[in-house]
Parts: C-alpha cells; structure tokens; sequence
C-alpha cells in the first residue's frame, strides 16, 4: 500500500507525523506521504519539519515517510510560484487541492495546477476532458479520493481518465486514525468508481513508480 495525500496535526489532522506513520505502518503501507494544506504562510515551516521527521524515521521504520505539502485554496494565478518554493524547499510530493464540489475552490484551480509543474491534482470534482488531457501530457496523477464529499465525482474523474490516458492515484486523504484505508478498502474505492480490477492493479504500479524516482532527501 501506497498513500500520496495525508495530513498531520501540522494542518487540519490529528496526528503527529511519528504515531501517523506507525498507524500505516502497522496496516502495512510502503510509503505514506504527509501534506498538509499549505500556502504562502507555512510552506517555509511545513517542509522543513516535515524532513527532519522523514530523516529521523526512516533509517528504522519500514514505511517512507514522503515528505509533501497540499496547496489548498491557492489562487490560480499564485499556485506556479507557491509550487516552485515548495520544490525549493525539498518538498518531493507536491498536490494542489482541488475543485471538489463540496468546496468553494477558486475556478481555474485545476488548469493552474495542471500547468505548474505538479504531482498530484487531489480531487479535481467535474474536471474536463481538456484538464484531463493536460494532466496526461503532463504526467500528473489525478485522484480518486476515498474521502466522504471529495468522493462524489471518483466516477466522473475516472471516465476522464479513461478517455483521456491520465494517471490515477487512490488515496485516503486522511485527517484522523480511522481514515487510513487498507489495502481492501482502498480496492474498493477504486472499484466504486468504475475501474477495473486490471486497472486497479496498474494504478498501484504507477503510485509504486512515482514513490521510486523520487528525488532523494538533501
């Protein structure tokens, strides 16, 4: 298992990063990445904590710690500029929070993320076909969510994937111990949203491949 969006007790969680990895590890994950929501404010404190965390822990831990930041109700015109700080800071994981329908995220938020040099677009709710196709060419993941709100368009985001080749990650986007999704539930997320059992399995291999080339602590 594999988990690209979570959050501590740094943003909105409830955990400290040391008792967040353990929770996964003890389910098993390979890696787990934390991102809590960011912006111009705490992105200079967020990423730095955080790696000091991941260099303590995972010499002996069993699950990466993936060190990550979420920028979450960023302007669109602020999101390119906020991205390549949070870059320069170390952060290897970068997600931008997306226009799910159960929030009021500025309009444009997809297609400035999409052209910024991201990883993951987290719960892009009615994303065009014409994102879509920007999130393939640009190899960024789009994500089905296995939270409550964010997953009303898990369908709708799939389909968009399909016709359009984009990636696909699956993620929990936890905030709490009970939001961790195991490796069965994290499966039926997947199948929930119409995706084969095929491309289940292939979207763990892309998750795999992204955690495998990412760029090493410095």
């Amino acid at each position: 298992m594999i988990d690209l969006h979570s959050h501590t007790f740094f943003s909105d969680g409830a955990l400290v990063p040391s008792e967040h990895v353990r929770r996964v590890e003890i389910l098993g994950y390979e890696a787990i990445a934390i991102t809590d929501h960011a912006d111009s404010s705490n992105i200079h404190f967020l990423i730095p904590n955080l790696i000091k965390v991941a260099r303590d822990l995972n010499p002996i831990n069993t699950t990466q710690l993936i060190v990550g930041v979420e920028l979450t109700h960023v302007p669109p015109a602020l999101i390119a500029s906020i991205a390549a700080q949070a870059r320069a800071l170390g952060a290897q994981i970068i997600v931008v929070h997306g226009e799910t329908p159960v929030e009021p995220v500025h309009s444009g938020t997809n297609r400035a993320a999409l052209e910024a040099g991201i990883d993951i677009l987290a719960h892009p709710g009615f994303i065009t076909e014409e994102e879509a196709a920007l999130a393939a060419r640009n190899n960024i993941f789009l994500e089905i969510s296995g939270r409550k709100g964010h997953s009303l368009t898990n369908g709708h985001v799939a389909k968009m994937a399909e016709k359009t080749g984009a990636l696909l990650a699956i993620n929990a986007d936890a905030h709490t111990p009970g939001d961790f999704l195991t490796a069965e539930m994290a499966e039926k997320v997947g199948l929930g949203a119409g995706i084969s059992k095929d491309r289940y399995q292939q979207i763990r291999r892309d998750m795999a491949k992204l955690v495998a080339r990412l760029k090493p602590l410095a």
